[in-house]
Parts: structure tokens; sequence; C-alpha cells
């Protein structure tokens, strides 16, 4: 079955960065479009960033120029590159594959805690 699983969150400074991965497995990755989205501690899960298949990306206005999605097809993994990480970055970090709409599938989330 599929499995995404996330790593890489914790707890930061304002100003650091984090790096977060998610392993895919039981899927042909490469076709999927993969995404990272939050949910913060009072909020709904809002789509952080996404990239396609042919690799293309879109981002949310709140982290264009500081948080960067890629994906390694070879090694089904996905990662987001966190930078500059703000205290409303706070949020538990979803990984999401899909396919078509009905086909998708999510991770059990890693927590992320900017804090000074």
């Amino acid at each position: 079955q599929v499995q995404l699983v996330e790593f890489g969150g914790g707890v930061v400074q304002p100003g650091g960065s984090l790096r977060l991965s998610c392993a895919a497995s039981g899927m042909i990755f490469s076709v999927y479009t993969m995404a990272w989205y939050r949910q913060p501690p009072e909020g709904g899960r809002e789509l952080v960033a996404e990239i396609s298949s042919g690799e293309t990306t879109n981002y949310a206005d709140s982290v264009k120029g500081r948080f960067t999605i890629t994906r390694d097809n070879a090694g089904n993994t996905v990662y987001l590159q966190m930078n500059s990480l703000k205290l409303e970055d706070t949020a538990v970090y979803y990984c999401h594959a899909k396919l078509i709409d009905d086909i998708d599938y999510w991770g059990r989330g890693v927590l992320v805690i900017v804090s000074s």
C-alpha cells in the first residue's frame, strides 16, 4: 500500500532553517504531483508548496522566496527546504501525493515549531 512518511521536523529559532523530507513507497512516485501542506495550531490545513511530475512548482504567497520544494524521483522523496523561518510557520506539515482528484494520499505529518 502507499505510504508517505515525513522526517525533519523539530524546534528552530526565528530566522533558522529546516529541511523536511517525505519518503514515498508503494506508488509510482514520478507520476504524482507532490505537495506539502500545513496546519497551524489554530487554523485549517493550507497548501504550502507543490511540485508536479514535470517539476513545475507552486508556492503559497506566505512562503515564496523562503521555502523551496524539490523532488528526487530516483529516491522516491520530496523535500521542503525552509529558510528564514517565522513564528507563523509553526504547524504540522503534511506530505501529500496526488495522481488525479480521486487518487491521493496523505502522510501522518511532522511538527515544526518556530520559537525563540
